[in-house]
């Protein structure tokens, strides 16, 4: 990692498990001050390595019991209007633009399978999808690899 030492590492591994940590803890997780740590923390913000804070939100706890993975192939020419569609519905939580057949693939959370079929029949009016159904996942989503090289 380009101009990141071992001690911003760990900064980024502590605040990977626990972005809500004080300062003054933080300070003790890594061997610095506080104002040492939080001029390393803004330092890492304002080059982009940390993008921002957030929470982990289980969407099972608010309703949404079935999640899908949903790859999308746009018809001819619809590439652009698949993009603004997927955009503009609030149950997909991620999309990735990629390589290889499909152009899309996209991870929604839905109430139903009613629910599930409504969004998907309001895309294939554009492009193609095929879904799976999420049963568990084993690999939460998680930054890289901290130390540059593979776990041991």
């Amino acid at each position: 990692m380009s101009g990141v030492d071992d001690i911003d590492r760990r900064i980024l591994e502590v605040l990977s498990t626990d972005a809500r940590i004080s300062l003054k803890r933080l300070a003790a997780e890594v061997g610095l001050s506080s104002p040492g740590v939080a001029e390393r923390v803004r330092r890492l913000q304002e080059r982009g390595v940390i993008r921002g804070f957030g929470v982990d939100i289980d969407p099972q706890a608010l309703g949404y019991p079935l999640q899908a993975i949903v790859r999308i192939r746009p018809l001819p020419g619809r590439l652009q209007a698949v993009q603004q569609l997927l955009v503009g519905i609030p149950e997909f939580c991620e999309c990735d633009k990629v390589t290889g057949d499909d152009c899309y693939i996209a991870r929604l959370h839905v109430r139903s399978m009613a629910q599930l079929d409504e969004i998907l029949d309001r895309i294939a009016e554009q492009a193609e999808t095929s879904t799976a159904i999420v049963k568990t996942q084993p690999v939460r989503r998680r930054p890289p690899h901290l130390w540059g090289r593979e776990p041991g």
